[in-house]
């Protein structure tokens, strides 16, 4: 037997973004013209002076910067396709696209620092400290100001539970439903290389005073690690977006409470990220009561990070 079923979408604009998504655009290409001007000058310097380790920290920074264009190049695409009808639900995703993909070339850099950290372990090869100590530095101040022109504009948001709910429903909403992941993904690369950095300047000053040849290699296994770490953690926060699985569960039981406690019944639930503080939901339920789509759309309206919502009532057998 078949059913007849009503269904209301809530809202047709596919627009999905974040809140600061233009601000976080502007800072991503910043960081980019100071990364690659700081790539120039190394290399320029270094071939001037006649320092091959310059030359390679330059070299490094241009992979440093093309990470960071990476995220640059996913904000400019998602703004100006926010309208394009072929994106079904818009481009919000596409910057945790841009993040999966950034962590995976983070877990291919920590695969080679490590693997580079090992080999030297049983070949030692000869360490200049007067030239590598202050590139380590240098390249610490720059990814310190990167960090620091990339979480300028950090703030907190609403949270966007309804006000029966308390305060840690508050917390978690905007936990999980807020996150950029893309200038996460650029703050990671931005603090994994100053992380590194860290490593690099303690080992080789140890080395240095000590003759501790062995800390060099010791302090870029650490670094590795620690970035591994990270990108393991950004991996399965951006997959678990891109394969649509539930971003909160505490939603979802809101949800199957708000219908259900009225004699309804919630036959099915979808609730999926849309993009930054946007979620999307389709909702089935089997009422007997003889209310519609537009009471329940009604009833949601007081959750704003519901950018998207359809709703399907069927009579119940």
């Amino acid at each position: 037997m078949s059913s007849l079923g009503v269904t209301v979408a809530q809202g047709h604009s596919h627009m999905f973004l974040g809140e600061a998504h233009e601000q976080n655009e502007r800072r991503t290409w910043a960081v980019i013209w100071v990364c690659a001007a700081m790539m120039v000058l190394e290399i320029v310097g270094g071939l001037w002076f006649g320092s091959i380790a310059l030359v390679a920290d330059g070299l490094h920074m241009s992979t440093h910067a093309g990470a960071l264009l990476l995220a640059a190049l996913a904000y400019t695409f998602a703004r100006r396709h926010a309208q394009d009808p072929r994106f079904s639900f818009g481009t919000g995703k596409l910057g945790d696209l841009a993040g999966f993909t950034s962590a995976i070339i983070l877990g291919v850099i920590a695969l080679g620092i490590g693997a580079e950290a090992v080999r030297r372990f049983f070949s030692p090869v000869p360490i200049h400290f007067g030239e590598a100590i202050p590139i380590a530095v240098l390249g610490l101040g720059v990814n310190l100001l990167s960090a620091w022109l990339l979480g300028a504009g950090h703030h907190h948001h609403h949270h966007d539970h309804d006000d029966d709910h308390d305060h840690h429903d508050h917390d978690h909403d905007h936990h999980h439903h807020h996150h950029d992941n893309n200038m996460r993904a650029a703050l990671v690369h931005v603090l994994a290389d100053a992380a590194v950095s860290v490593f690099v300047i303690v080992g080789l000053t140890l080395a240095k005073l000590f003759g501790w040849l062995w800390m060099d290699p010791l302090a870029g296994i650490v670094g590795a690690v620690v970035i591994a770490s990270w990108a393991l953690t950004l991996v399965r926060d951006t997959g678990a977006i891109l394969l649509d699985m539930t971003p909160d569960a505490e939603m979802a039981r809101t949800l199957r409470t708000l219908v259900e406690q009225e004699g309804d019944e919630l036959a099915d639930l979808h609730l999926w990220r849309l993009g930054p503080g946007h979620l999307g939901a389709i909702l089935s339920v089997q009422s007997a009561n003889g209310r519609d789509a537009l009471y329940y759309r009604e009833r949601l309206s007081r959750f704003r990070t519901l950018s998207h919502v359809t709703v399907e009532v069927l009579p119940q057998p």
